[in-house]
């Protein structure tokens, strides 16, 4: 009986420059955040005061995301061998949990201010709104030059990609306030808004939800690794005890045993299963146990 265990650092990044990505942009959004307040108690605009309540959860998620990439870079110990990777995972699932919070917010005093409609200021409100809208594109853009596959990213970006909308809907609706006086545009347009950041939210809450419950990684199938192996592989019997997770999306783990005849050579298919896993399904950390069996213990597993 043999076992390998494989640690592959080219898989294990700890990505500084989306910490510097996410440290931007939470600085960009929390300064411009404390004007959009002001501007929209001044104005009476329930789209700024909204997208000023989405600033404050953005700059919080991209604090805790910046946070998540900066205690990633510990090394592992003896009481956390895996590091702390897996902690941006979870601040993804809280970012992406506090979208639906926000969304609900936003819906709940879309519907207060339908039945109770209150003066809207909407030059005041287009100048904050335009203001927004720039600042939300900057960090936008500065989000978007790092690693758009990484969940921690891909809530941030989400993030700040709700809040542009918020904007440009608050610079709509001013508009339409300015030459029509039709301030109802206002909350429907604010409950667009939080339609819109409902739909992302649920993706980055399933995607970091399967892998905090260590659900196998994306386009794993142990269905076809196991056939793979045991069709083209000479002297393996079995391929069992597969266990494929993930402990961040960059960082997929497998476990495995394979049972090989007498005559195998036990190095050379520890390689082939290694190399099949990293070319087939992207997995470059993995755990394989070899068992050699004799001709007679052979018959009986295949029975």
């Amino acid at each position: 009986m043999a076992h390998d265990h494989d640690h592959n650092a080219a898989g294990h990044s700890h990505g500084s420059g989306n910490q510097r990505a996410v440290g931007l942009a939470a600085i960009l959004t929390g300064g411009f955040m404390i004007a959009e307040v002001v501007g929209g108690v001044l104005s009476g605009s329930l789209a700024l005061i909204a997208d000023a309540g989405h600033m404050l959860t953005d700059f919080v998620a991209l604090s805790l995301a910046w946070f998540a990439f900066h205690l990633a870079k510990r090394p592992a110990s003896w009481q956390t061998t895996y590091g702390f990777d897996r902690f941006s995972v979870l601040a993804a699932l809280v970012n992406g949990l506090s979208l639906f919070l926000i969304a609900a917010w936003i819906c709940f005093e879309a519907f207060k201010r339908l039945n109770e409609p209150v003066e809207v200021l909407g030059g005041t409100m287009l100048l904050i709104a335009v203001g927004g809208l720039i600042v939300n594109i900057l960090a936008f853009w500065i989000l978007t030059r790092g690693e758009k596959d990484n969940l921690n990213i891909k809530a941030a970006i989400l993030h700040v990609a709700g809040d542009l909308l918020g904007s440009v809907g608050a610079i709509i609706a001013s508009l339409v306030i300015i030459y029509t006086g039709w301030t109802p545009i206002d909350p429907i347009l604010s409950v667009f808004v939080a339609i819109i950041i409902l739909r992302s939210a649920w993706h980055v809450v399933r995607e970091s939800g399967h892998i905090l419950l260590e659900g196998a990684p994306r386009g794993f199938d142990r269905r076809k690794l196991i056939e793979d192996l045991e069709a083209e592989l000479s002297g393996v019997i079995k391929v069992h005890h597969v266990h494929a997770w993930s402990i961040t999306q960059e960082r997929p783990m497998i476990t495995l045993e394979v049972d090989v005849n007498e005559h195998a050579d036990i190095g050379q298919i520890k390689m082939a299963v290694k190399q099949l896993l990293q070319e087939r399904f992207a997995i470059a950390h993995s755990t394989v146990e070899i068992n050699q069996y004799c001709q007679q213990q052979e018959s009986v597993l295949k029975d």
